[in-house]
């Protein structure tokens, strides 16, 4: 299985990857330095190690993703999940929501979100 946790500078670069791929990685370097100021070996490390970890592949200077980003988005929400509100979704969101204000329309998805995914027990 594949390690799916990102560092903050990992993930920063892999929503460029995600965004570009496939993608040069001349042109991924030039990036990076444009939009996070990493030089060219910083990048190409992490192109390194991402590529060892499984997270992206980098052939013939094209680097693309092998894991999607939901699939980070996922990990990372249960994680923290886990470790906050000890896994229980209905603690996070009455933390969430008393600090938060929604829009009606706001609202409203939510409720259809829980609608779609409230199994009913028979």
């Amino acid at each position: 299985m594949k390690d799916l946790k990102l560092f903050d500078a990992e993930l920063k670069f892999m929503n460029i990857v995600w965004d570009e791929a496939p993608i040069n990685s001349t042109e991924l370097v030039k990036l990076a330095q444009e939009i996070l100021g990493w030089k060219k070996s910083t990048t190409y490390t992490v192109i390194r190690k991402l590529c060892k970890r499984g997270i992206l592949q980098n052939e013939n200077a094209e680097v693309r993703y092998l894991v999607e980003r939901e699939q980070v988005q996922k990990k990372e929400s249960t994680d923290h999940l886990n470790k906050m509100y000890n896994g229980s979704l209905k603690f996070f969101l009455a933390s969430f929501l008393d600090k938060e204000t929604l829009t009606e329309e706001e609202g409203l998805e939510l409720k259809r979100i829980i609608d779609e995914k409230t199994t009913t027990e028979e």
